[in-house]
Protein backbone atom coordinates (compact mmCIF):
# COMPACT_ATOMS: atom_id res chain seq x y z
CA UNK A 1 0.00 0.00 0.00
CA UNK A 2 1.19 3.38 -0.69
CA UNK A 3 3.26 4.64 2.13
CA UNK A 4 0.98 7.47 2.82
CA UNK A 5 -1.98 4.83 3.68
CA UNK A 6 0.72 4.36 6.56
CA UNK A 7 0.05 7.78 8.16
CA UNK A 8 -3.50 7.27 8.58
CA UNK A 9 -4.69 7.20 12.28
CA UNK A 10 -8.46 5.96 13.62
CA UNK A 11 -10.59 6.21 16.82
CA UNK A 12 -8.74 6.67 19.90
CA UNK A 13 -5.08 7.17 18.07
CA UNK A 14 -6.62 10.12 16.54
CA UNK A 15 -7.82 11.49 19.00
CA UNK A 16 -5.04 11.31 21.35
CA UNK A 17 -2.39 12.41 18.69
CA UNK A 18 -5.15 15.60 18.14
CA UNK A 19 -5.09 16.22 22.03
CA UNK A 20 -0.46 16.06 21.64
CA UNK A 21 -0.96 18.79 18.18
CA UNK A 22 -3.35 21.43 20.25
CA UNK A 23 -1.40 21.24 23.82
CA UNK A 24 1.56 22.37 21.79
CA UNK A 25 -0.25 24.53 19.99
CA UNK A 26 -2.00 26.10 23.06
CA UNK A 27 1.45 26.62 24.31
CA UNK A 28 2.38 28.97 21.54
CA UNK A 29 -0.42 30.72 21.53
CA UNK A 30 -0.61 31.01 25.07
CA UNK A 31 2.91 32.59 25.59
CA UNK A 32 1.77 35.72 23.41
CA UNK A 33 -0.82 36.52 25.93
CA UNK A 34 0.33 35.09 29.33
CA UNK A 35 3.40 37.24 29.62
CA UNK A 36 1.07 40.86 29.31
CA UNK A 37 0.26 40.84 33.04
CA UNK A 38 3.57 39.91 34.56
CA UNK A 39 5.31 42.60 32.53
CA UNK A 40 5.33 44.85 35.72
CA UNK A 41 6.42 42.92 38.18
CA UNK A 42 9.68 41.25 35.67
CA UNK A 43 10.63 45.30 35.23
CA UNK A 44 10.33 45.56 39.50
CA UNK A 45 12.52 42.24 39.12
CA UNK A 46 15.19 42.50 36.59
CA UNK A 47 14.99 45.67 35.75
CA UNK A 48 15.42 47.44 32.34
CA UNK A 49 12.22 49.19 31.96
CA UNK A 50 13.26 50.81 28.28
CA UNK A 51 13.63 47.32 27.50
CA UNK A 52 10.29 46.38 28.20
CA UNK A 53 8.34 46.36 25.12
CA UNK A 54 11.38 43.74 23.81
CA UNK A 55 9.92 40.84 25.80
CA UNK A 56 6.87 40.87 23.81
CA UNK A 57 8.30 41.58 20.08
CA UNK A 58 11.54 39.65 20.22
CA UNK A 59 9.07 36.83 20.88
CA UNK A 60 6.50 37.76 17.75
CA UNK A 61 9.53 38.76 15.84
CA UNK A 62 10.94 34.93 16.40
CA UNK A 63 8.00 33.11 15.82
CA UNK A 64 6.66 34.73 12.42
CA UNK A 65 10.10 34.89 11.36
CA UNK A 66 10.42 30.92 11.81
CA UNK A 67 6.86 30.10 10.46
CA UNK A 68 7.68 29.70 6.56
CA UNK A 69 11.20 28.21 7.22
CA UNK A 70 9.02 25.27 9.51
CA UNK A 71 6.94 24.78 6.36
CA UNK A 72 9.32 24.15 4.23
CA UNK A 73 11.50 21.96 6.53
CA UNK A 74 8.43 19.86 7.37
CA UNK A 75 7.87 19.02 3.43
CA UNK A 76 11.53 18.11 3.22
CA UNK A 77 11.91 16.27 6.53
CA UNK A 78 9.06 15.00 7.54
CA UNK A 79 6.38 16.55 9.98
CA UNK A 80 6.97 14.76 13.17
CA UNK A 81 10.63 15.02 13.83
CA UNK A 82 10.58 18.91 12.82
CA UNK A 83 7.47 19.32 15.43
CA UNK A 84 9.20 17.73 17.81
CA UNK A 85 12.61 19.76 17.88
CA UNK A 86 10.29 22.78 17.56
CA UNK A 87 8.42 21.75 20.83
CA UNK A 88 12.06 21.45 22.62
CA UNK A 89 13.48 24.49 21.46
CA UNK A 90 10.25 25.82 22.89
CA UNK A 91 10.70 24.25 26.10
CA UNK A 92 14.59 25.15 26.12
CA UNK A 93 13.36 28.96 25.84
CA UNK A 94 10.90 28.73 28.36
CA UNK A 95 12.99 27.12 31.12
CA UNK A 96 15.58 29.69 30.30
CA UNK A 97 13.27 32.55 30.15
CA UNK A 98 11.90 31.51 33.97
CA UNK A 99 15.84 31.34 35.06
CA UNK A 100 17.12 35.18 33.65
CA UNK A 101 18.47 37.34 35.95
CA UNK A 102 18.31 40.19 33.83
CA UNK A 103 16.50 41.99 31.00
CA UNK A 104 18.63 41.03 28.13
CA UNK A 105 18.55 37.44 28.98
CA UNK A 106 15.27 37.23 29.25
CA UNK A 107 15.02 39.21 25.44
CA UNK A 108 17.28 36.36 24.36
CA UNK A 109 15.54 33.41 25.59
CA UNK A 110 12.04 34.98 24.65
CA UNK A 111 13.22 34.80 21.18
CA UNK A 112 14.46 31.07 21.46
CA UNK A 113 11.01 30.83 22.60
CA UNK A 114 9.14 32.31 19.63
CA UNK A 115 11.59 30.25 17.39
CA UNK A 116 9.59 27.67 18.66
CA UNK A 117 6.66 28.44 18.67
CA UNK A 118 6.43 28.93 15.11
CA UNK A 119 6.85 25.16 14.49
CA UNK A 120 4.14 24.40 16.88
CA UNK A 121 1.98 26.92 15.54
CA UNK A 122 2.72 25.48 11.73
CA UNK A 123 3.11 21.63 12.51
CA UNK A 124 0.19 21.02 14.21
CA UNK A 125 -1.82 22.20 11.54
CA UNK A 126 0.09 20.45 8.44
CA UNK A 127 0.30 17.04 10.68
CA UNK A 128 -3.50 17.27 10.71
CA UNK A 129 -3.46 17.85 7.32
CA UNK A 130 -0.85 14.64 6.86
CA UNK A 131 -3.38 12.26 8.65
CA UNK A 132 -7.04 13.59 8.15
CA UNK A 133 -9.00 14.28 4.88
CA UNK A 134 -10.24 17.74 4.06
CA UNK A 135 -13.62 16.63 4.31
CA UNK A 136 -13.11 15.38 8.19
CA UNK A 137 -10.62 18.28 9.10
CA UNK A 138 -13.15 21.12 9.14
CA UNK A 139 -14.21 19.99 12.43
CA UNK A 140 -10.64 19.42 13.65
CA UNK A 141 -9.89 23.14 12.34
CA UNK A 142 -12.43 24.35 14.35
CA UNK A 143 -11.31 23.02 17.56
CA UNK A 144 -7.99 24.71 16.63
CA UNK A 145 -9.65 27.63 16.32
CA UNK A 146 -10.62 27.69 20.05
CA UNK A 147 -7.41 26.58 20.98
CA UNK A 148 -6.51 30.62 20.25
CA UNK A 149 -9.77 31.40 21.79
CA UNK A 150 -8.52 29.81 24.96
CA UNK A 151 -5.35 30.97 25.11
CA UNK A 152 -6.86 33.98 24.65
CA UNK A 153 -8.51 34.79 27.35
CA UNK A 154 -6.72 31.74 29.76
CA UNK A 155 -3.38 33.66 29.29
CA UNK A 156 -3.95 37.46 31.13
CA UNK A 157 -6.02 34.68 34.11
CA UNK A 158 -3.43 32.59 34.21
CA UNK A 159 -0.32 34.93 34.18
CA UNK A 160 -2.21 37.12 37.16
CA UNK A 161 -2.54 33.94 38.99
CA UNK A 162 1.26 32.56 38.37
CA UNK A 163 2.72 35.93 38.70
CA UNK A 164 1.21 36.04 42.15
CA UNK A 165 3.68 33.36 43.01
CA UNK A 166 6.35 34.21 41.06
CA UNK A 167 6.97 35.27 37.37
CA UNK A 168 9.22 33.09 36.81
CA UNK A 169 6.38 30.37 36.46
CA UNK A 170 4.69 31.61 33.78
CA UNK A 171 7.83 30.15 31.75
CA UNK A 172 7.78 26.58 33.87
CA UNK A 173 3.83 25.92 33.66
CA UNK A 174 5.00 24.98 29.75
CA UNK A 175 7.18 22.44 30.72
CA UNK A 176 4.77 19.58 32.03
CA UNK A 177 2.69 20.60 29.47
CA UNK A 178 5.37 20.35 26.73
CA UNK A 179 6.77 17.35 28.17
CA UNK A 180 3.52 15.43 27.47
CA UNK A 181 3.05 16.25 24.62
CA UNK A 182 6.62 15.22 23.29
CA UNK A 183 6.02 11.42 24.66
CA UNK A 184 2.48 11.34 23.05
CA UNK A 185 3.77 12.86 19.38
CA UNK A 186 6.76 10.34 20.15
CA UNK A 187 5.06 7.18 20.50
CA UNK A 188 1.08 7.21 19.08
CA UNK A 189 2.27 9.54 15.73
CA UNK A 190 3.40 7.55 13.22
CA UNK A 191 4.15 9.20 10.15
CA UNK A 192 5.86 8.29 6.72
CA UNK A 193 9.32 10.52 6.29
CA UNK A 194 10.42 11.43 3.16
CA UNK A 195 13.58 9.91 1.71
CA UNK A 196 15.53 12.23 -1.31
CA UNK A 197 17.83 14.47 -1.93
CA UNK A 198 17.40 18.14 -0.21
CA UNK A 199 18.93 21.34 -0.83
CA UNK A 200 18.09 24.26 1.80
CA UNK A 201 17.45 27.21 0.57
CA UNK A 202 20.05 29.25 3.37
CA UNK A 203 20.09 32.72 1.10
CA UNK A 204 16.32 32.51 0.93
CA UNK A 205 16.20 32.48 4.40
CA UNK A 206 18.36 34.73 5.56
CA UNK A 207 16.72 37.30 2.75
CA UNK A 208 13.05 36.66 4.19
CA UNK A 209 13.48 36.96 7.50
CA UNK A 210 15.50 40.56 7.55
CA UNK A 211 12.64 41.27 5.30
CA UNK A 212 9.76 40.20 7.71
CA UNK A 213 11.84 41.39 10.66
CA UNK A 214 12.48 45.30 9.50
CA UNK A 215 8.81 45.68 8.35
CA UNK A 216 7.11 44.16 11.44
CA UNK A 217 10.07 46.70 13.83
CA UNK A 218 8.58 49.87 11.48
CA UNK A 219 5.03 48.44 12.16
CA UNK A 220 6.16 47.60 16.41
CA UNK A 221 8.06 51.02 17.02
CA UNK A 222 6.27 53.36 14.05
CA UNK A 223 4.41 55.75 16.60
CA UNK A 224 5.41 54.67 19.26
CA UNK A 225 9.22 54.74 19.75
CA UNK A 226 9.88 56.59 16.49
CA UNK A 227 8.32 58.91 14.94
CA UNK A 228 6.52 57.59 11.30
CA UNK A 229 8.43 59.88 9.00
CA UNK A 230 12.08 59.49 11.18
CA UNK A 231 15.10 57.93 9.58
CA UNK A 232 14.46 54.77 11.25
CA UNK A 233 11.36 54.19 10.29
CA UNK A 234 11.53 55.21 6.98
CA UNK A 235 15.55 53.05 6.63
CA UNK A 236 13.76 49.65 8.33
CA UNK A 237 10.68 50.13 4.85
CA UNK A 238 13.19 50.68 2.68
CA UNK A 239 15.37 47.93 4.09
CA UNK A 240 12.46 45.56 4.59
CA UNK A 241 11.22 46.03 0.71
CA UNK A 242 14.64 45.48 -0.54
CA UNK A 243 15.19 42.75 0.77
CA UNK A 244 12.14 41.37 0.07
CA UNK A 245 12.64 42.09 -3.25
CA UNK A 246 15.97 39.82 -3.20
CA UNK A 247 13.76 37.20 -2.02
CA UNK A 248 12.01 37.17 -4.63
CA UNK A 249 14.31 36.99 -7.28
CA UNK A 250 16.04 34.54 -4.96
CA UNK A 251 12.31 32.10 -5.10
CA UNK A 252 13.17 32.36 -9.06
CA UNK A 253 16.16 30.87 -9.25
CA UNK A 254 16.33 28.63 -6.17
CA UNK A 255 16.84 25.02 -6.90
CA UNK A 256 14.38 24.41 -3.76
CA UNK A 257 12.78 27.44 -3.02
CA UNK A 258 11.86 27.96 0.42
CA UNK A 259 8.75 29.65 -0.89
CA UNK A 260 7.51 28.03 -4.32
CA UNK A 261 6.26 30.50 -6.00
CA UNK A 262 4.01 29.09 -8.42
CA UNK A 263 1.88 28.68 -5.35
CA UNK A 264 0.18 31.91 -5.95
CA UNK A 265 -0.56 31.01 -9.62
CA UNK A 266 -3.43 29.85 -7.12
CA UNK A 267 -6.36 32.04 -6.81
CA UNK A 268 -7.29 30.04 -3.93
CA UNK A 269 -4.09 30.52 -2.42
CA UNK A 270 -3.45 34.00 -3.02
CA UNK A 271 -6.77 35.12 -2.12
CA UNK A 272 -6.70 33.25 1.13
CA UNK A 273 -3.70 34.69 2.39
CA UNK A 274 -4.89 38.43 0.99
CA UNK A 275 -7.67 37.22 3.31
CA UNK A 276 -6.00 36.22 6.17
CA UNK A 277 -3.29 39.05 6.53
CA UNK A 278 -6.43 41.69 5.93
CA UNK A 279 -8.37 39.62 8.87
CA UNK A 280 -5.30 39.09 11.01
CA UNK A 281 -5.17 43.18 11.08
CA UNK A 282 -8.68 43.49 12.16
CA UNK A 283 -8.71 40.93 14.53
CA UNK A 284 -5.73 41.22 16.71
CA UNK A 285 -6.04 44.91 16.46
CA UNK A 286 -9.60 44.15 18.12
CA UNK A 287 -7.93 42.19 20.58
CA UNK A 288 -5.64 44.95 21.37
CA UNK A 289 -8.37 47.61 21.77
CA UNK A 290 -11.35 46.22 23.68
CA UNK A 291 -9.70 45.21 27.10
CA UNK A 292 -7.75 48.90 26.72
CA UNK A 293 -11.77 50.41 26.40
CA UNK A 294 -12.61 48.18 29.29
CA UNK A 295 -9.85 49.27 31.58
CA UNK A 296 -10.06 53.06 30.86
CA UNK A 297 -14.04 53.14 30.42
CA UNK A 298 -15.49 50.59 32.33
CA UNK A 299 -12.42 51.29 35.09
CA UNK A 300 -11.79 47.15 34.70
CA UNK A 301 -8.93 45.45 36.17
CA UNK A 302 -6.02 43.69 33.59
CA UNK A 303 -7.76 40.19 34.81
CA UNK A 304 -11.04 41.66 34.92
CA UNK A 305 -10.93 42.82 31.34
CA UNK A 306 -9.68 39.04 30.23
CA UNK A 307 -12.92 37.74 32.13
CA UNK A 308 -14.93 40.54 29.92
CA UNK A 309 -13.46 38.98 27.12
CA UNK A 310 -14.94 35.85 27.27
CA UNK A 311 -18.54 36.64 25.23
CA UNK A 312 -15.76 37.35 22.17
CA UNK A 313 -14.08 33.90 23.08
CA UNK A 314 -16.84 32.45 23.45
CA UNK A 315 -18.76 33.10 20.05
CA UNK A 316 -14.98 32.57 18.48
CA UNK A 317 -14.80 28.78 20.26
CA UNK A 318 -18.76 28.09 19.19
CA UNK A 319 -18.46 29.26 15.94
CA UNK A 320 -15.37 27.57 15.04
CA UNK A 321 -16.85 24.67 16.54
CA UNK A 322 -19.80 24.48 14.73
CA UNK A 323 -18.49 25.60 11.31
CA UNK A 324 -16.24 22.97 11.45
CA UNK A 325 -18.69 20.25 12.03
CA UNK A 326 -20.79 21.60 9.22
CA UNK A 327 -17.70 22.05 6.53
CA UNK A 328 -17.06 18.34 7.38
CA UNK A 329 -20.51 17.35 6.77
CA UNK A 330 -21.55 19.32 3.87
CA UNK A 331 -18.53 19.60 2.17
CA UNK A 332 -18.29 22.72 1.55
CA UNK A 333 -16.41 25.67 2.94
CA UNK A 334 -16.92 29.07 0.48
CA UNK A 335 -20.08 30.09 2.42
CA UNK A 336 -18.62 30.48 5.66
CA UNK A 337 -15.60 33.26 4.67
CA UNK A 338 -18.16 35.48 3.00
CA UNK A 339 -20.98 35.10 6.03
CA UNK A 340 -18.17 35.44 8.31
CA UNK A 341 -16.62 38.61 7.49
CA UNK A 342 -20.04 39.88 6.64
CA UNK A 343 -20.53 39.60 10.38
CA UNK A 344 -17.22 40.71 11.51
CA UNK A 345 -17.91 43.97 8.95
CA UNK A 346 -21.12 44.40 11.88
CA UNK A 347 -19.84 43.28 14.46
CA UNK A 348 -17.01 46.00 14.38
CA UNK A 349 -19.35 48.75 13.34
CA UNK A 350 -21.19 47.54 16.76
CA UNK A 351 -17.49 48.26 18.49
CA UNK A 352 -17.56 51.55 17.12
CA UNK A 353 -20.87 52.47 19.01
CA UNK A 354 -19.26 52.07 22.32
CA UNK A 355 -19.07 54.90 24.52
CA UNK A 356 -19.22 55.83 28.46
CA UNK A 357 -23.02 55.29 28.95
CA UNK A 358 -23.06 51.93 27.14
CA UNK A 359 -24.18 49.38 29.68
CA UNK A 360 -21.41 46.60 30.15
CA UNK A 361 -23.94 43.46 28.77
CA UNK A 362 -24.68 45.70 25.45
CA UNK A 363 -20.70 45.55 25.30
CA UNK A 364 -20.67 41.78 25.62
CA UNK A 365 -23.02 41.36 23.14
CA UNK A 366 -21.36 43.39 20.35
CA UNK A 367 -18.02 41.45 21.94
CA UNK A 368 -20.04 38.13 20.58
CA UNK A 369 -20.57 39.46 17.15
CA UNK A 370 -17.30 40.17 16.76
CA UNK A 371 -16.24 36.66 17.60
CA UNK A 372 -19.09 34.95 15.91
CA UNK A 373 -17.48 36.61 12.61
CA UNK A 374 -13.91 35.30 13.53
CA UNK A 375 -14.75 31.86 14.56
CA UNK A 376 -16.52 31.34 10.75
CA UNK A 377 -13.81 32.27 8.93
CA UNK A 378 -10.51 32.06 10.25
CA UNK A 379 -9.57 28.31 10.24
CA UNK A 380 -11.80 27.86 7.16
CA UNK A 381 -8.58 29.53 5.19
CA UNK A 382 -6.30 27.13 6.21
CA UNK A 383 -8.46 24.08 5.14
CA UNK A 384 -8.64 25.97 1.75
CA UNK A 385 -5.48 26.25 1.46
CA UNK A 386 -4.46 22.89 2.15
CA UNK A 387 -6.93 21.50 0.28
CA UNK A 388 -5.77 23.15 -3.15
CA UNK A 389 -1.85 22.15 -1.84
CA UNK A 390 -0.13 19.44 -3.69
CA UNK A 391 0.48 16.82 -0.45
CA UNK A 392 4.39 17.51 -0.48
CA UNK A 393 3.42 21.60 -0.51
CA UNK A 394 1.32 21.10 2.69
CA UNK A 395 3.47 22.31 5.10
CA UNK A 396 4.63 25.41 3.05
CA UNK A 397 0.85 25.96 2.30
CA UNK A 398 -0.03 25.81 5.57
CA UNK A 399 2.76 28.26 6.85
CA UNK A 400 1.91 30.37 4.39
CA UNK A 401 -1.60 31.25 6.05
CA UNK A 402 -0.30 31.32 9.62
CA UNK A 403 2.97 33.88 8.29
CA UNK A 404 0.36 35.95 6.46
CA UNK A 405 -1.72 36.43 9.35
CA UNK A 406 0.80 37.14 11.69
CA UNK A 407 1.95 39.58 9.29
CA UNK A 408 -1.25 41.06 9.27
CA UNK A 409 -1.97 41.14 12.95
CA UNK A 410 1.53 43.09 13.12
CA UNK A 411 0.18 45.66 11.26
CA UNK A 412 -2.68 46.06 12.42
CA UNK A 413 -1.72 46.48 15.84
CA UNK A 414 0.65 49.23 14.80
CA UNK A 415 -1.92 50.91 12.74
CA UNK A 416 -4.62 51.14 15.07
CA UNK A 417 -2.33 52.04 17.90
CA UNK A 418 -1.55 55.25 15.41
CA UNK A 419 -5.36 56.27 14.76
CA UNK A 420 -5.89 55.62 18.08
CA UNK A 421 -2.52 57.74 19.43
CA UNK A 422 -3.49 60.95 17.17
CA UNK A 423 -7.48 61.18 17.89
CA UNK A 424 -6.88 60.79 21.47
CA UNK A 425 -4.03 63.67 21.13
CA UNK A 426 -6.59 65.64 19.25
CA UNK A 427 -9.14 65.08 21.49
CA UNK A 428 -6.75 66.09 24.41
CA UNK A 429 -5.69 69.01 22.39
CA UNK A 430 -8.92 70.30 22.35
CA UNK A 431 -9.67 70.58 25.91
CA UNK A 432 -9.80 73.55 27.67
CA UNK A 433 -6.84 74.70 29.37
CA UNK A 434 -7.59 74.14 33.02
CA UNK A 435 -8.66 70.27 32.28
CA UNK A 436 -5.12 69.85 30.36
CA UNK A 437 -2.78 71.32 33.27
CA UNK A 438 -4.27 68.11 35.02
CA UNK A 439 -3.55 65.80 32.11
CA UNK A 440 0.66 65.77 31.90
CA UNK A 441 1.15 63.19 28.90
CA UNK A 442 -2.13 62.49 27.83
CA UNK A 443 -1.61 59.73 25.39
CA UNK A 444 0.08 57.51 28.48
CA UNK A 445 -2.25 58.32 30.62
CA UNK A 446 -3.12 54.41 32.45
CA UNK A 447 -6.32 53.78 34.12
CA UNK A 448 -4.69 54.43 37.61
CA UNK A 449 -3.93 57.59 36.88
CA UNK A 450 -7.19 58.75 35.01
CA UNK A 451 -8.99 57.77 38.70
CA UNK A 452 -6.83 60.08 40.50
CA UNK A 453 -8.24 62.96 38.31
CA UNK A 454 -10.45 65.79 39.62
CA UNK A 455 -14.48 64.13 38.81
CA UNK A 456 -15.06 66.68 35.89
CA UNK A 457 -11.94 66.38 34.41
CA UNK A 458 -12.15 62.35 34.90
CA UNK A 459 -15.32 62.62 32.51
CA UNK A 460 -14.39 64.80 30.00
CA UNK A 461 -10.96 62.26 29.65
CA UNK A 462 -13.12 59.03 29.47
CA UNK A 463 -15.24 60.73 26.92
CA UNK A 464 -11.94 61.76 25.21
CA UNK A 465 -10.71 57.97 25.35
CA UNK A 466 -14.09 56.53 23.80
CA UNK A 467 -14.45 58.41 21.10
CA UNK A 468 -10.84 57.72 20.16
CA UNK A 469 -11.56 54.06 20.36
CA UNK A 470 -14.80 54.73 18.63
CA UNK A 471 -12.52 56.14 15.28
CA UNK A 472 -10.27 52.95 16.09
CA UNK A 473 -13.12 50.30 15.82
CA UNK A 474 -14.68 51.93 12.71
CA UNK A 475 -11.02 51.15 10.96
CA UNK A 476 -11.54 48.51 11.82
CA UNK A 477 -14.96 48.01 10.08
CA UNK A 478 -13.48 49.46 7.00
CA UNK A 479 -10.98 47.05 6.90
CA UNK A 480 -12.91 44.07 7.58
CA UNK A 481 -14.78 45.23 4.67
CA UNK A 482 -11.88 44.04 2.67
CA UNK A 483 -12.01 40.89 3.24
CA UNK A 484 -15.64 40.61 2.67
CA UNK A 485 -14.95 41.31 -0.84
CA UNK A 486 -12.56 39.20 -1.13
CA UNK A 487 -13.99 36.42 -0.16
CA UNK A 488 -16.70 36.07 -3.17
CA UNK A 489 -13.16 35.79 -5.10
CA UNK A 490 -12.29 32.60 -3.27
CA UNK A 491 -12.73 29.72 -5.57
CA UNK A 492 -13.98 26.41 -4.31
CA UNK A 493 -12.92 23.15 -5.19
CA UNK A 494 -14.53 19.63 -3.50
CA UNK A 495 -12.98 18.57 -0.76
CA UNK A 496 -10.77 15.63 -0.83
CA UNK A 497 -12.00 12.38 1.18
CA UNK A 498 -8.47 11.45 0.70
CA UNK A 499 -5.20 13.08 2.51
CA UNK A 500 -3.70 12.67 -1.13
CA UNK A 501 -4.49 14.69 -4.33
CA UNK A 502 -6.77 13.45 -6.61
CA UNK A 503 -3.93 11.96 -8.63
CA UNK A 504 -2.58 10.09 -5.85
CA UNK A 505 -6.19 9.31 -4.53
CA UNK A 506 -6.81 6.13 -6.87
CA UNK A 507 -4.30 3.64 -5.84
CA UNK A 508 -5.71 4.21 -2.43
CA UNK A 509 -9.17 3.86 -2.94
CA UNK A 510 -8.50 0.39 -4.92
CA UNK A 511 -6.56 -0.66 -1.68
CA UNK A 512 -9.80 0.24 -0.21
CA UNK A 513 -10.45 2.91 2.43
CA UNK A 514 -10.06 3.09 5.91
CA UNK A 515 -12.87 3.94 7.96
CA UNK A 516 -12.83 7.00 9.83
CA UNK A 517 -14.28 7.47 13.15
CA UNK A 518 -16.48 10.64 13.69
CA UNK A 519 -15.66 12.24 17.38
CA UNK A 520 -19.79 11.05 18.05
CA UNK A 521 -18.61 8.10 18.27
Amino acid sequence: MNAQAEDRLTGAALRTVFIALMLGMFLAALDQTIVSTALPTIVGDLGGLNHLSWVVTSYLLASTISTPIYGKLGDMYGRKPVFLVAILIFLAGSMLAGLSQEMAELIGFRALQGVGAGGLMVGAQAIIADIVPPRERGRYMGLIGSVFALASVAGPLLGGFLTSISWRWIFYVNVPIGIVAVVIVSTRLHLHTPHRQHRVDYLGAALLSGGVGALILLATWGGTQYAWGSTEIVGLGIVGVALLALFVWQEHRAAEPLLPLQLFRSRIFSVANAMGFTIGMAMFGAIIFIPLFLQIVYGASPTGSGLRMIPLMAGLLVTAVLSGRAISRIGRYRPFPIAGTAVLVVGMFLLSLLGVATPPWVASAYMVVVGVGLGLVMQVLVLAVQNDARPQDIGVATSSATFFRSMGGAFGVALFGTIFATRLSDQLAGLPQRVTAHLGSGVQLNPAQIDQLPPRVHDVVLQAFAHSLSGVFLFGMALALVPFVLSWFLKEIPLRTTVTDAAEAAPLEAAGRLAWESSDS
